[in-house]
């Protein structure tokens, strides 16, 4: 495989006197799509935010770098996304300026973006007023455009209705194919299993397996994680 975009090598993070990670490997590599699964509370959104460098942390995180010395062009779409009191059209705008996209290019890469996620009717209304399953796929548009070499997605089709779920999975399916590395939490196994090449299941702040996709769901597991995947752990966000 190739060399790793991101790796993790015995990662902790703690918040006071709570260990949220502890003794985590890890890598992420072009092209995989990566599901984070587990119960409530056992560190995926953690995972997902120390892979993109916004915690501190015990233990190593390795990025290759290019010519320049930067990292891999990333971008996160958390479950709860955050809108600036712009337009649906000025949020992608800004969000493609502060991404260094050429000016000729955010136009078209913006326009883009809202007809791949249904929102090009809603172009001029205040962000914040969209219906939360908009917000998301808003978010969702925000972070494609500016074309990431990581994708990380919290929950990404939680608040989304079927229509607009199908949509976005084909979304993760594609820009993976084209070489974008994903890394998403969810608590559907089902998605797991049709947009996953990788599956790592959490506990308690660890990574007690970590599998491609079809080894998971068909190899024997720890008793917690075949408990998780036949539905017998919490599976509320």
């Amino acid at each position: 495989m190739s060399t790793a975009l991101i790796e993790l090598n015995a990662a902790a993070v703690r918040f006071g006197r709570v260990s949220a990670l502890a003794g985590v490997n890890f890598a992420l590599h072009a092209g995989e799509r990566v599901a984070l699964v587990g119960a409530n509370g056992s560190g995926k959104t953690t995972l997902l935010r120390l892979l993109h460098g916004q915690l501190a942390h015990e233990g190593t995180r390795r990025a290759a770098l290019d010519a320049q010395g930067r990292e891999p062009a990333q971008a996160m779409v958390f479950q709860r996304p955050f809108l600036l009191r712009l337009s649906v059209w000025h949020n992608l705008m800004l969000a493609l300026w502060l991404a260094r996209v050429p000016r000729n290019e955010r136009a078209a890469r913006a326009a883009q973006a809202l007809a791949r996620v249904g929102l090009t009717d809603q172009r001029e209304r205040p962000a914040r007023v969209l219906s939360g399953g908009q917000q998301q796929r808003l978010a969702l548009a925000r972070a494609w455009a500016a074309r990431p070499c990581v994708l990380f997605l919290d929950e990404p089709t939680a608040s989304l209705d079927p229509g607009a779920k199908r949509e976005v999975e084909q979304l993760i399916t594609e820009f993976a194919q084209e070489g974008m590395a994903v890394a998403m939490s969810t608590h559907n196994l089902g998605q797991a299993k049709r947009l996953a090449t990788r599956v790592c299941y959490l506990e308690g702040g660890r990574v007690i397996v970590d599998l491609p996709s079809v080894d998971f769901f068909h190899d024997t597991l720890p008793d917690a994680a075949a408990a998780f995947v036949k539905g017998e752990l919490g599976w509320s966000t």
